[in-house]
C-alpha cells in the first residue's frame, strides 16, 4: 500500500514512512492511493470476533507489508487491554432506533484513545525496527493531548510537546496533559485558540529544516494512522447490531472532521452506511458549508463542548480530495483561498457534500436542554459533545442510528453539575487526578517562541 498527498505534490510513501511523516511536506494530507475493502464474508465474521481482532481485518490491508499481522495483533491486543471494558467500545441502546456507542472507556476517558494506545505503539515498532528517535508535537482542543501524552508516557523513543489553548479546555483534560511526570512528556498552553495552536503545529511541518532537525512528527488526526484505527469502531458498532434491518446511520461530534472521516472510510470499505451526520456546536462552519456551499471561517466562541471549538477542520481536506475525483490542483487551489480569504466556494463539489453528509449545529441552549432530558428520561448522561450527536439525531433522523459518545461526563464537571445539578465522579483510578501537581508553560501564539521550547526539549535535536 502506497500512499499520496492530497496536494500532489510529493512522491508516494509507504505506511511506515507516513505513520513517521504525519503532514506530507507540500503542506497536504496523505491518504491511499486506493481504497481497500473487505470481502462481504469478512465483514459478515465480526459479530464472533473481539474489537482488537476486527482492528486487525480493518487496519491490515492499510498497513500491507510494513507491518505483519502477528506484529500488528500483538499491538492491538495490547492496546486495547488498557481499556477498562472488556467491549472496548461498549453499545448501550438508549431508546427505539437510537444505540450509544461508548467511546470514553480508555486511560483518558475519551475516544482519542482507541487510535492512540495503538499509534504510540506503531510508532515505536517502527523507531525501534530502525533504530530511531522522534519528536511528536500536536495541538489540541481538549481530548488528544491527553490522550497522546498517556500513550507516549513510557516510551524511550519519542518526546511528545502537545499545544493547548490557555483557559479553553476543562480542568480534566488539562490535568491530563499536565500531571504525568515523565521527563519525555510537555504540555504547553497558547495564549490563543485551537486554531492557533493548530496553525502553529502545520508552521512547525512546513519549516522543512526545523522539521528535520528534530525529526517532527504528529499524532492529530492529520496523521492517517490515527484516522484508520477509529475505522474500526464503525465496523464493532454495526457487528454488535446485526440483528437490525438495512444500514446503520451515524451521528458524529465533529470538530477536525476526523472522527466522521472515518465513518467516510468505513463506508467506502463496504460497511453499509444510511447517513454520516456531522454534529457540531455553534462553531458551525461545516453545518454551515453543508447548507451554503461555502466554506467560510468565522470567530471561535468558547462551548461546553471545547474539543468542537474549531473553524478549520483539518480533514475536510481529505474529503474535499475524494470529492474532487481526486483532483489535487483543485485542493491547493481551495486551501490557498482558505489561507488567504479564510473561505473557498464547494462549487461542483457542493451537491456531493450534502449527498455524503447531513449536518446539524447545537447552541448551548439545545445542548444544555438534550443532556437534562435525556438524563430525566432514560437516566443516561452524557458530556457535552455527545449530547451535539444526540441532538443531531434527532433533528437529521435517519432510520436506526449509532450516537457515538466521545468523551466520559466527569471530564466535563462544571459544566454538567450546572445542567443537571449532579457532578459526574471520575471513575476508579483517577482519584488524584485533581490534586497532583501540574507541569506546564504558558507561551505566546509565536512560531519561534514554540519552536525554541521543542529544540530544548527534543532529544533528537539535542543528541542525547
Amino acid at each position: 500500500m502506497k500512499y499520496i498527498s492530497t496536494r500532489g505534490e510529493v512522491e508516494k510513501l509507504g505506511f511506515e514512512d507516513i505513520l513517521l511523516a504525519g503532514l506530507a511536506r507540500d503542506g497536504g494530507l496523505y491518504v491511499p492511493e486506493s481504497w481497500p475493502t473487505l470481502a462481504p464474508a469478512t465483514i459478515a465474521s465480526f459479530p464472533k470476533k473481539s474489537f482488537a481482532a476486527i482492528a486487525v481485518d480493518v487496519i491490515h490491508p492499510f498497513v500491507g507489508d510494513d507491518i505483519t499481522r502477528a506484529d500488528l495483533a500483538r499491538m492491538a491486543e495490547e492496546a486495547y487491554a488498557t481499556f477498562n471494558s472488556a467491549e472496548v467500545t461498549p453499545i448501550h441502546p438508549l431508546r427505539p432506533g437510537q444505540t450509544i456507542l461508548e467511546l470514553f472507556h480508555g486511560p483518558t476517558l475519551a475516544f482519542k484513545d482507541v487510535a492512540m494506545q495503538l499509534l504510540a505503539r506503531l510508532m515505536d515498532h517502527v523507531l525501534t525496527k530502525r533504530n530511531a528517535r522522534a519528536t511528536i508535537v500536536g495541538a489540541t482542543s481538549g481530548d488528544t493531548g491527553g490522550a497522546a501524552i498517556e500513550a507516549f508516557r513510557t516510551s524511550t523513543r519519542v518526546d511528545v510537546v502537545i499545544l493547548f489553548p490557555e483557559g479553553r479546555v476543562s480542568d480534566v483534560q488539562r490535568r491530563m496533559m499536565t500531571t504525568p511526570k515523565e521527563k519525555n512528556v510537555h504540555a504547553i498552553a497558547v495564549r490563543g485558540s485551537f486554531d492557533d495552536c493548530q496553525a502553529l503545529v502545520k508552521g512547525m511541518f512546513n519549516d522543512h529544516a526545523f522539521r528535520d532537525r528534530v525529526e517532527l512528527s504528529g499524532v492529530n488526526s492529520i496523521n492517517w494512522a490515527r484516522i484508520v484505527a477509529q475505522v474500526t469502531y464503525y465496523f464493532y458498532a454495526a457487528s454488535r447490531l446485526t440483528g437490525l434491518q438495512g444500514p446503520l446511520s451515524f451521528s458524529v461530534p465533529t470538530g477536525n472532521f476526523g472522527d466522521i472521516f472515518a465513518g467516510y472510510v468505513a463506508k467506502r470499505m463496504g460497511l453499509p452506511v444510511d447517513k454520516l451526520i456531522i454534529a457540531s456546536n455553534e462553531n458551525d462552519i461545516l453545518p454551515r458549508a453543508v447548507e451554503t456551499g461555502v466554506y467560510a471561517m468565522k470567530g471561535v466562541v468558547p462551548t461546553t463542548s471545547p474539543s468542537m471549538d474549531i473553524q478549520v477542520s483539518s480533514n475536510f481536506e481529505r474529503y474535499l480530495f475524494e470529492a474532487s475525483g481526486r483532483d489535487a490542483a483543485l485542493v491547493r487551489s481551495m486551501m490557498g483561498s482558505l489561507a488567504a480569504n479564510r473561505r473557498f466556494e464547494l462549487g461542483a463539489l457542493w451537491p456531493a457534500l450534502k449527498a455524503d453528509f447531513a449536518a446539524v449545529a447545537a447552541s448551548e441552549t439545545d445542548v444544555a436542554a438534550t443532556i437534562r432530558t435525556t438524563a430525566t428520561k432514560t437516566g443516561y448522561v452524557v458530556d457535552p459533545h455527545t449530547a451535539c450527536a444526540l441532538f443531531a439525531a434527532e433533528k437529521a433522523p435517519a432510520g436506526e442510528t449509532v450516537v457515538l459518545a466521545t468523551a466520559h461526563p466527569a471530564k466535563f464537571p462544571d459544566a454538567i453539575e450546572a445542567i443537571t445539578g449532579k457532578r459526574p465522579a471520575l471513575p476508579q483510578g483517577f482519584e488524584h487526578l485533581m490534586t497532583d501537581d501540574e507541569r506546564f508553560e504558558v507561551l505566546p501564539n509565536s512560531l519561534s517562541a514554540i519552536q525554541e521550547f521543542v529544540l530544548h526539549h527534543s532529544r533528537v535535536a539535542s543528541g542525547v
